[in-house]
C-alpha cells in the first residue's frame, strides 16, 4: 500500500494496489495519464543507504533524475513506463511538471494549515504530496507558474516574501512511494481518486496557500 498521511479528512482514501516503483509508475501512467520517468535508486552500503549517482553528500538520495535527459526520457506510456523500470525495479518515481500538472510547493506546516482551511470551505483539491524535506506539492492545471507571482500581489504580498514557489516546465516532483534514503518515503496527503481527476486551477488554492505560508512569515 502507497503511505498516505493519517488525521485529514483528505487521506481518507480506499487502498491502491500495487506498491512496487514499477507497478505504480505504470498505474500512474496508464490511470492518471501522468508522464513518468526513473530516477536514482538507494544502494546498501556498510549499513547505510547511499544514493546510486554516488554523491556521499546527495541532497535527495534515491530521489532525483538519474540523467541530464530526464525531460525527453518522460514517458505516459504503461508498457514504456514497465520497460523502463523492468531495468531497475528499485528506480524513484519522478513526474514531470509542466506538461499534465504544475505543483505548488510550500513548507509542510503551511500545507497543512492550508489543506484544512481548503477543506473548511469545500474547495476541489488534486493530488497533495508531502516529502521527507518536509515540503508539500499541490498538483493544479498546467499554466500556474506564469500566474502565481501576480495572484500573490493581488492578495498584498510580495511574492518574495513566502516560501511559495511552483514547479512548472523544467522541473519534477518526486511520488510515492519514493523514498528519500533514511528520511522515508514520499507520500500522499490527499491520494490521486477518480474524484480529483480533473485538477484545480491555481487560482482556487493559492488564497489559502498564501494566508498559510504568509503566516509562517
Amino acid at each position: 500500500m502507497e503511505e498516505t498521511i493519517p488525521g485529514t479528512e483528505a487521506a481518507q482514501i480506499p487502498q491502491q494496489r500495487g506498491t512496487s516503483p514499477l507497478e505504480t509508475a505504470v498505474r500512474y501512467a496508464e490511470e492518471r495519464h501522468w508522464d513518468v520517468f526513473p530516477g536514482t535508486w538507494l544502494v546498501a552500503a556498510d549499513g547505510r543507504q547511499l544514493c546510486s549517482c554516488g554523491a556521499a553528500a546527495c541532497a535527495a538520495p534515491g530521489a532525483h533524475p538519474a540523467r541530464e535527459d530526464w525531460a525527453a526520457q518522460a514517458t505516459g506510456s504503461a508498457s514504456a513506463a514497465r520497460r523502463m523500470w523492468e531495468q531497475q525495479p528499485t528506480a524513484s518515481v519522478l513526474l514531470p511538471t509542466g506538461r499534465t500538472f504544475d505543483a505548488v510547493d510550500v513548507p509542510e506546516t503551511a500545507g497543512f494549515l492550508a489543506l484544512a482551511r481548503m477543506e473548511r470551505m469545500g474547495l476541489a483539491l488534486g493530488p497533495v504530496t508531502l516529502a521527507p524535506d518536509r515540503r508539500m506539492r499541490f498538483f493544479v492545471l498546467p499554466g500556474a507558474a506564469v500566474k502565481v507571482p501576480d495572484l500573490v500581489r493581488r492578495l498584498g504580498w510580495p511574492p518574495r516574501t513566502l516560501d511559495l514557489g511552483v514547479l512548472g516546465e523544467g522541473a519534477y516532483v518526486a511520488a510515492p512511494p519514493t523514498r528519500f534514503g533514511a528520511r522515508g518515503a514520499v507520500q500522499w496527503a490527499c491520494r490521486p481518486t477518480p474524484a480529483n481527476r480533473w485538477l484545480p486551477d491555481v487560482e482556487e488554492l493559492i488564497p489559502s496557500l498564501a494566508y498559510a505560508c504568509g503566516r509562517e512569515r
